[in-house]
């Protein structure tokens, strides 16, 4: 049998042996149809419909996959013709062996995305106004195959000026729903167009407008880890998650052993089966079939981009905890584990039992950095404890994920000023200088549970801990000997004494965050006495 839920070498190994003929009959999923390169002489295609969990019924295949799967039917240097035979109900009999034998049109699927298309481009600065997009959908497919097959596509008046209102409509809707979802400024004139941010945050990260607008409906400060989860699963990118036939019940009894509870009412909803999927990916459960462990592959590869936009529109409405919160949730995404759970746990065969025991050793080992610096220091006494915990095998891949593992200094200071005589709203410059205790040329995580390989990353927060306010954002690649960047921020518009502090975030890694006040005092430029002086250095502490 082959199926999308195959362990790769169990794959491999099931299409060697039918393409080597050491089996006559291979059984497989609708998966065959696309990717998968595997021509038989005879192709049964049992059943035009799958279910879809979205309406609750079944519905057919596409024609093209339908297609793509007879098309399997003929092997190259061995056969001369090919059989293929499509079980199909009566009534549709006469359909199939229309397409089968004529040519089939391939008509657009670009009104059905059109709206993120225009956002791409008018961010892209392509469109500029509505003239602009009237003149881009001349120039596309869909333009073409609405003339040649108008019904297909709803248009009534085929005429050139029905034409031109069909389309004249057809832009003003898309427009509106991006002005909707705050991704587009349509200008005064009322012709104009201009992106806004969530419109360049959602081209960036490929995402639909509704996610975008999704964020800032809900985006709040001080959501927690649970709300900010379910608002990620929430998002349009999921909704095409696939939920197969009775799947409601496997769903019911994975939400029996999660932490966190979800609607019993809705465990047929893809959004629900997201959520359920990353709780078993951080609690690394057992899941009840093997396509769940496709599907969950499927939620982690959207992931990441969709937290990290997350991240960037909490920034831009200045909420910090959520901005923070949101980082620790793309942690645990990438290491398969709970922000309430051990750092220790992300190394290779750490349990939450070997974590508790290493916080019995002398010294004690309580987190994640004590161990990456005690396997620095004393590498030989370390191995041979983590061989008597772990065993062989386990301890070597331990040991050699500690020596990869990020040990960053971090030093700032203020460019060209004094941090005990800054000017209130006042414009500066953070510098920020980084030094990886061992050198590395390849910074690839160590993120045994995520299911690609993925680079370190990091996220540089300033922020007013007393208001909750973020005051800037800064994102930035691996860090593999020195490094430096540099942060602007503005200063209160108040005098006094405040405090900012500094949180080095990292996107892979539970444990190794670091956090450094950097404490300044806001005078009047009026009342100070100008003193050259030199930068002010903060030292971590």
């Amino acid at each position: 049998m082959h199926h999308a839920g195959l362990h790769e070498r169990d794959r491999k190994t099931v299409e060697e042996l039918f393409l080597s003929h050491k089996i006559q009959v291979l059984v497989a999923t609708a998966t065959l149809a696309w990717g998968v390169n595997l021509p038989a002489h005879l192709v049964v295609v049992k059943g035009t419909e799958f279910f879809d969990g979205k309406t609750g019924r079944y519905v057919d295949f596409d024609i093209t996959d339908i297609l793509q799967m007879t098309g399997r039917a003929g092997r190259p240097q061995f056969d001369d013709h090919g059989v293929a035979v499509i079980m199909v109900h009566d009534v549709k009999k006469h359909f199939y062996k229309k397409f089968m034998h004529e040519p089939f049109p391939v008509e657009s699927a670009l009104a059905g995305q059109l709206v993120n298309h225009f956002n791409a481009e008018i961010v892209a600065g392509t469109i500029a106004s509505k003239q602009a997009a009237m003149d881009y959908l001349t120039w596309t497919y869909f333009y073409r195959r609405l003339l040649m097959n108008p019904s297909y596509y709803h248009l009534e008046d085929t005429e050139p000026e029905g034409v031109n209102k069909f389309l004249s409509e057809l832009v003003e809707d898309c427009i509106w729903q991006l002005v909707q979802s705050g991704c587009v400024v349509v200008g005064e004139d009322n012709v104009s167009l201009e992106p806004d941010v969530l419109g360049r945050i959602a081209s960036y990260y490929y995402l639909d407008h509704q996610t975008v607008r999704h964020f800032r409906n809900e985006m709040r400060d001080h959501l927690n880890i649970p709300e900010l989860l379910k608002m990620l699963c929430d998002c349009q990118e999921f909704a095409e998650l696939p939920v197969r036939h009775n799947e409601d019940e496997l769903n019911g009894q994975l939400a029996k052993d999660c932490l966190l509870p979800v609607p019993q009412s809705a465990l047929d909803s893809p959004h629900v089966k997201a959520n359920l999927l990353l709780q078993a990916h951080f609690s690394r459960l057992k899941l009840p079939i093997p396509d769940y462990r496709t599907d969950t592959k499927r939620v982690l590869d959207q992931c990441i981009r969709i937290l990290q936009a997350m991240a960037d529109v909490a920034a831009d409405a200045g909420h910090l905890t959520t901005t923070l919160n949101i980082m620790s949730l793309t942690q645990m995404v990438v290491q398969g584990r709970w922000i309430t759970d051990s750092s220790l746990t992300c190394l290779p065969g750490v349990e939450s039992l070997h974590a508790d025991a290493m916080a019995g050793w002398r010294p004690s080992i309580v987190c994640l950095p004590q161990l990456i610096e005690r396997a620095a220091v004393a590498r030989d006494a370390t191995q041979a404890r983590l061989r008597e915990l772990l065993g062989q095998d386990k301890a070597q891949q331990c040991m050699s994920a500690l020596t990869t593992m990020p040990r960053i200094n971090v030093s700032l200071r203020v460019l060209d000023a004094e941090l005990e005589a800054l000017q209130p709203d006042t414009a500066y410059t953070l510098e920020v200088h980084f030094e990886r205790l061992q050198a590395v040329k390849q910074a690839q995580a160590v993120a045994p549970a995520f299911p690609k390989p993925i680079d370190e990353s990091w996220w540089l927060v300033l922020g007013d801990t007393t208001t909750g306010e973020l005051i800037a954002l800064k994102r930035m690649g691996p860090i593999r000997s020195r490094s430096r960047t540099t942060i602007q921020f503005y200063t209160p518009g108040e005098t006094g004494d405040f405090s900012y502090t500094f949180f080095m975030m990292s996107s892979a890694y539970l444990g190794l965050d670091q956090q450094y006040d950097l404490g300044m005092t806001v005078t009047d430029a009026e009342v100070v006495e100008h003193v050259e002086a030199p930068e002010t250095v903060v030292k971590p502490q």
